[in-house]
């Protein structure tokens, strides 16, 4: 018996990409809750690990080395990620406000958001950054140190505060800046009279560490104010400081404040099965809560141990099961940085430092980013011992993509369109063939006509509609044409009436951002269930001139593409777990951005489309055969997708690939992403040089890019790529 998926009845969402939720989204993709739709809301891809920060900072690891990769995480979680911020809970109608999009609903949710190091000190949100949170500092020390080797920079660096953090980051800054192959000069500032948060023999270990880097230490010290420059103390004493970060202890972010949640200094009030006190639905964990009933300092060590009892309590609340309490440790190691590869480890009073401790560390380390990220294999498609003909190499073939990538290839598609018969009529000016379909309006002008569908490469049905909006209407801008309606088609999975509501809700909110923002009107639709999200519009649009088409392109054009390719490499390694999530996220953030602009930039070119399914190359042939032209591209002129190139040759590809290369030959260089199909792509236009130079300064004014790819010369055969 064939056992169906289960049906969608409730939303489970995490706010935050904290260590405690990332090692949840392990947990749960390991054993998915059937009938539970997980969302993940945080701000950024990626989410840096605290303990390697200060590894990070003194040069021992790279970027990635120190990040969570959340994209990779959630895709093998099965659920949705939501690049945001949350801003406000509505508890009572279970609502998260969430920065730039609608609100998002939830039967069950957790926090945990972290704290921030932002502090009320005149002139430190413009001229300082806090250590926390850990991805922003991280960033702005980069670049700091990339100002300091180019001599933009002097290496005076103030810190304020000296916590366990503090000291850390002081020492790691010094290490950083003197392996630049410049003296540092680092300030550490405190208004007590000593290191806060270690026992007296750690707290001489350290200082005697901080001076042997040549980091000062200014005890009793009040801040004034920061400047570009210095930090002014009370006592009107200056520090000079070209890059000053706040380390002096863990605030809550203020948007918490806002909110009816109970809180205890501004952090979330818990009880001990780790739920927001006096509320069933609402978990939080990490440094943004707090625990009355086990007080306990801020540690990364607690998210990291809650993890599992979070994990427990949240499939046990949606499955009605009985919940299990949280018990922190009273007593826990801590492990230290002391700028080089050394460190220093505390308990019970008792402290030691050396070498040897650092690499305890870096094993510690290392051993929990290996954990969230390498991830187990997801279990192969059975295939069965009797199978027809034929099955059992297509299964055995790559899964099937999402997006432009699940489509019917070229070769199958151009023995079946030369059988369609174009409806007869003074109407209908042109049918299948080109982007859309041309009909001559009575009142004059004309109007396109086309229609398109995509299954779903994300899981969230918000950004997947905006990525399907902007896809459909491509074929109206390729024509050079004004959006004018849009009918939808959904296919939703089985899922509960009220999930229905709210993700149909979502789909539409989206849908009517993209059209009405290109200004056409969303006027009905058709939505029925299925196996899988699948999302698609019919859209019409309008030109007072004949609308540009594939076949008018001229010896001589050049060819000039609005948008990288790689998407669809980029789309199947996500989908392997193969993708970096930064990658991931810029591409389908460019995806989801309308190509308006860009159509009336390029509204004398002598030819467009855009480039979707049959990949680069395909549709500069569909642009050659229909004009009798023959292309020359230049490969080297191509822009990809930042990550794109690595995929290809490592040997990802589409499952659509081999069909686009079947379909448009080429000479000279081959090059696999010229025939990645792509979703939501670029713009293609043909036209002359000149026209081609004005096209791309006029797009730069606006923030928009443009390249010129190669030209087109007169006879036919394949596409030449040089």
């Amino acid at each position: 018996m064939i056992s169906a998926p289960a049906p969608l009845t409730r939303d489970l969402v995490l706010i935050g990409g904290g260590h405690a939720h990332a090692l949840v989204l392990r947990k749960w993709g390991m054993s998915p809750l059937p009938g539970a739709r997980l969302t993940v809301i945080n701000p950024g891809p990626t989410a840096p690990y605290t303990g390697m920060l200060p590894g990070h900072v003194a040069g021992h690891y790279d970027r990635e080395t120190l990040e969570i990769d959340l994209v990779r995480l959630c895709h093998f979680a099965g659920a949705r990620l939501i690049l945001s911020q949350a801003t406000s809970i509505d508890r009572d109608d279970r609502m998260i406000t969430v920065q730039g999009r609608n609100p998002v609903a939830y039967d069950i949710a957790s926090i945990d958001i972290g704290i921030t190091a932002q502090m009320d000190v005149p002139g430190f949100a413009e001229h300082a950054v806090g250590a926390k949170p850990l991805d922003i500092y991280a960033s702005r020390w980069r670049d700091f140190v990339a100002a300091v080797k180019s001599g933009a920079a002097t290496p005076q660096v103030a810190v304020i505060g000296a916590g366990v953090a503090g000291c850390e980051l002081s020492m790691a800054m010094a290490h950083s800046l003197r392996q630049a192959g410049v003296t540092p000069s680092v300030t550490v500032i405190e208004a007590s009279d000593r290191i806060s948060g270690l026992g007296d023999q750690a707290r001489k270990q350290i200082l005697t560490r901080m001076r042997a880097a040549g980091v000062a230490v200014f005890f009793n010290a009040r801040i004034q104010c920061v400047t570009a420059s210095h930090v002014i103390l009370e006592n009107r004493k200056t520090i000079a400081a070209s890059f000053t970060v706040g380390a002096a202890g863990a605030f809550p972010h203020k948007w918490l404040h806002k909110t009816d949640l109970p809180l205890i200094d501004g952090f979330v009030e818990t009880t001990p099965d780790l739920r927001v006190k006096g509320d069933p639905n609402l978990f939080a964990v990490g440094d943004c809560a707090a625990m009355p009933f086990a007080p306990r300092p801020k540690a990364g060590v607690f998210a990291v141990r809650a993890a599992e009892v979070l994990h427990h309590n949240l499939r046990a609340t949606l499955t009605g099961k009985p919940l299990r309490d949280f018990k922190p440790q009273r007593n826990y190691l801590k492990l230290i940085s002391l700028g080089g590869k050394s460190a220093l480890a505390e308990k019970f009073g008792f402290a030691f430092s050396g070498p040897l401790l650092w690499r305890w560390k870096d094993h510690i380390d290392r051993k929990f980013m290996e954990k969230l990220n390498t991830l187990p294999s997801m279990p192969a498609v059975t295939i069965p011992d009797e199978i027809a003909l034929g099955a059992r190499e297509i299964m055995e073939d790559k899964p099937l993509c999402g997006g432009c990538g699940a489509k019917v290839g070229g070769p199958v598609l151009s023995t079946v369109l030369p059988m369609t018969r174009s409806t007869s009529g003074p109407d209908v000016i042109q049918g299948a063939g080109d982007d859309a379909a041309i009909l001559r309006q009575p009142g004059g002008g004309f109007q396109v006509l086309s229609t398109d569908h995509l299954r779903a490469i994300v899981q969230d049905p918000f950004e997947m509609t905006r990525i399907a909006a902007v896809h459909a209407l491509g074929d109206v801008w390729a024509m050079g044409a004004e959006p004018q309606s849009a009918l939808s088609s959904i296919i939703l999975p089985r899922m509960s009436p009220a999930l229905q509501r709210r993700t149909l809700r979502e789909i539409i909110d989206a849908a009517q951002e993209i059209f009405a923002g290109s200004g056409a009107a969303l006027i009905g639709g058709h939505t029925t269930m299925g196996s899988e999200l699948t999302i698609g519009f019919t859209v019409t649009g309008t030109r007072s001139s004949m609308p540009i088409t594939v076949a008018g392109a001229k010896p001589g054009d050049v060819l000039l593409l609005t948008r990288p390719i790689g998407s669809g490499v980029l789309m199947a390694a996500s989908m392997m777990g193969l993708a970096q999530g930064r990658d991931v996220a810029k591409a389908l953030a460019v995806m989801q951005l309308p190509q308006a602009r860009q159509s009336a930039i390029l509204q004398n070119a002598h030819a467009m489309t855009d480039v979707t399914g049959f990949g680069l190359a395909g549709h500069i042939q569909a642009m050659c055969t229909a004009s009798r032209l023959r292309a020359e591209i230049r490969a080297g002129e191509v822009p990809f997708f930042p990550g794109a190139r690595n995929l290809s040759v490592a040997g990802i590809r589409s499952s659509l690939l081999q069909s686009n290369i079947e379909y448009a030959p080429s000479t000279g260089i081959f090059d696999p992403l010229l025939y990645d199909p792509q979703t939501a792509g670029g713009l293609l236009a043909a036209l002359p040089p000149s026209a081609a130079k004005d096209a791309i300064e006029a797009l730069e004014k606006e923030g928009l890019r443009g390249w010129v790819i190669g030209a087109l010369r007169e006879g036919t055969g394949p596409i030449q790529i040089i």
